[in-house]
Order: structure tokens, then sequence, then C-alpha cells
């Protein structure tokens, strides 16, 4: 994407009986939207229009296409990924629901390999009814983790100033102790450094690290692996120059505000680091995959399917995924821009304090 344009963003359903569809139309109905960005629905228009009278107060109008070089930059487009019927239950989980949800998935992804997109932000899915042959995957992260050939990668959570990334992710309870590595630690301690530059702009991170038991462990009382696994991985980021501390009580640190004085929090799983970040954003924020070459978001929540197709879902989180999606874009483009070809950089650099020498002189 270049500096000033316009980035074109896919947008997947997710479970097509879930909230997904629901919000997207809320998001997008939105005509000041299209000023942001070129927004492309990878669903079919079928599907949409089912959607489109359940959310019958927010007027959604767009352009249907099968071919990306042929959008409409001021208006919602739609791909259409299939053109059969698809039998819609809203807050029912169904196989087919699941499967197009997929197919939503795949092609838009393979469409942002292709450099045909410039972001993608993804609608939920429900592990319940995507376990299919093609996508052999727990979730969004593995598999675009797999899709891009990346080693490891960091699932974010942000908003505004409150980032919390994950050392495990979907993971049982009982699997997380044994999990949770040093090498893994460093692993994921490494990629919030660099996406915290790169992606957020902050030349030098101050990253806190929790513990993963009760009282980050009371010295060994309640558990060994503060003192054998995290502060072992703590020390070795020290000693590089980052800006590291921990292992923190998970507790206290969130209840004293501790969180306010780092700009990114890692956590050692999923509901450690989720059930505070969900209180604290208040139903408006952004999940984040750190670490790939490409920018993807989405919001903080589920298909909740116990809303859905009742016209109440709240766009919000959603909403500020898409705003989101296009701010890491930028900030991606400036730092690319600014490292880029630093021997060139420095002679153009000395070349124009000449010029200016001279015109003063």
């Amino acid at each position: 994407m270049l500096p000033n344009e316009k980035p074109v963003i896919g947008i997947t359903t997710g479970d097509l009986n879930g909230i997904g569809l629901e919000i997207i139309i809320k998001t997008f109905s939105d005509t000041r939207m299209t000023e942001l960005c070129t927004p492309v629905i990878f669903a079919s228009n079928k599907v949409i229009n089912y959607y489109r009278r359940i959310s019958e107060d927010f007027p959604f109008n767009f352009n249907s296409t099968k071919d990306l070089t042929k959008l409409n930059a001021k208006q919602v487009n739609i791909f259409n990924c299939w053109e059969e019927e698809v039998p819609l239950a809203p807050g029912t989980l169904t196989e087919a629901a699941g499967k197009y949800a997929i197919r939503s998935l795949m092609v838009a992804t393979q469409c942002l390999k292709d450099g045909q997109l410039d972001a993608i932000v993804t609608a939920p899915i429900h592990k319940g009814n995507t376990n299919i042959p093609d996508f052999p995957y727990t979730g969004h992260t593995p598999f675009l983790k797999e899709k891009f050939g990346t080693k490891d990668v960091l699932m974010l959570l942000y908003h505004n100033d409150l980032r919390v990334g994950l050392v495990t992710e979907h993971l049982p309870i009982a699997k997380v102790a044994a999990a949770v590595t040093k090498e893994l630690i460093l692993s994921k301690l490494g990629i919030l450094r660099e996406t915290l530059i790169k992606d957020f702009g902050i030349d030098k991170p101050r990253i806190a690290v929790l513990g993963l038991n009760p009282h980050a462990g009371d010295e060994g009382q309640i558990g060994t692996e503060e003192q054998t696994i995290i502060k072992p991985a703590i020390e070795v980021m020290q000693q590089q120059g980052h800006i590291v501390y921990g292992p923190f009580a998970a507790d206290s640190f969130f209840a004293r505000g501790s969180y306010k004085e780092f700009d990114a929090v890692l956590a050692m799983y999923h509901d450690q680091g989720l059930a505070p970040f969900k209180t604290l954003a208040e139903g408006e924020g952004v999940n984040y995959t750190a670490g790939m070459p490409v920018i993807r978001t989405s919001p903080d929540h589920g298909t909740a399917f116990d809303i859905a197709g009742k016209n109440l879902a709240d766009p919000n989180s959603f909403r500020e995924a898409v705003f989101q999606a296009i701010d890491l874009l930028r900030h991606r483009t400036e730092y690319l821009s600014n490292t880029a070809n630093p021997l060139r950089k420095s002679k153009i650099e000395k070349e124009k304090e000449g010029s200016e020498d001279k015109v003063v002189a």
C-alpha cells in the first residue's frame, strides 16, 4: 500500500448463523467508511440480502462483483464466493454455516496472499462446525500462521493503550503448564516487541510479563514455573537491552492498574489475559494477529448465537477492527518507508544538508 492510498480491506463473513453478517452490514451502512477504505465482503448476494432485511434500520447498498480488478472504490463490494443457496438459521450451529464461513475465509486469505487486498478483517467463526477436512485448525490464528509460512505468531488484543498478548491461546487449562516454555515465551516476547515498534510506532516498548501461578508462584510456594521458566526468559530479554519486567501476579497487576505503566502485557494463557482485557475494553477491543507479513484484525467477541438474527448485535468492536486494520497498515507502511535503504537515505540527507548550507552561505 502506498502511504496516501485508500486501502482495500477484505471482510470475511464468519459463521453464517452468528452475528458476523449483521455487524458487517451495520458497520458499512455508514457511508463514511468507504471514505477510509474500499471494503470487499467475501460472501454471496443472497446471504447479504437475507441479513440486510433483518438489519432494515441500517440502509446498506453494495456493488456485486466476481473480479477484484473491478471494484467500486466509493461503495461496499460483495465478492461472490458462491452462487448456491445456503440454508440459514440464525442462532443455530449447522454444518453448512461453518462450511461457507471457511470458504469466505479461504478465498479472502488467498486474495490477501496474492496482493489483491491490503488487509483482512475476520468475523467470528465457531469451532464446533469448522472442523472439516479442508480446515484442520482450532481457529483463524493457526490457519493464517500456516498459510503465510510464519514460524510463530502472537494473538494480541488491544484497546487504546491497553495491549495484551498471549503465550498460549485456545488450549485446555490442563495442558497450559506443559506448553509454557522458556523458548515459547522468548518467541512471543520477540514478536510482541517487534510489532510494538513496527505496527504501533513505539520506539522503546515497555513490556510486562505475568506469572503462571497464583501470586506469581509466591517464591516457589505455589509452583516453580516463575523461577525456572519465566524469570530466565525475562532475563534473556533484559540482557539484550530490552525493557521487559516481571513476572507479575496477574490479579493485583490489573486490579492496581499496573498495566498503565507498560506498552503491552504478555499473559501465559487465554483467560488470564482476556478476562481482564474484555472487562476493561468494554466491548471495543480488537484482536490482531501479530508476527505475520500481512495485517489481520477481528473483533474481540464470538459468534453470539444467543442474539443472532435479532438485530441486537453491537458493531462497535467490528468497526474498531476495521479502523485498526487501516491504522496498522499506515504505521507499518511508514515504518518500512523510514527503514528502507538506510545508506541511500543517509546520502540523500547529507546532500540536502549540503544544499541548505550553500543557501545559508
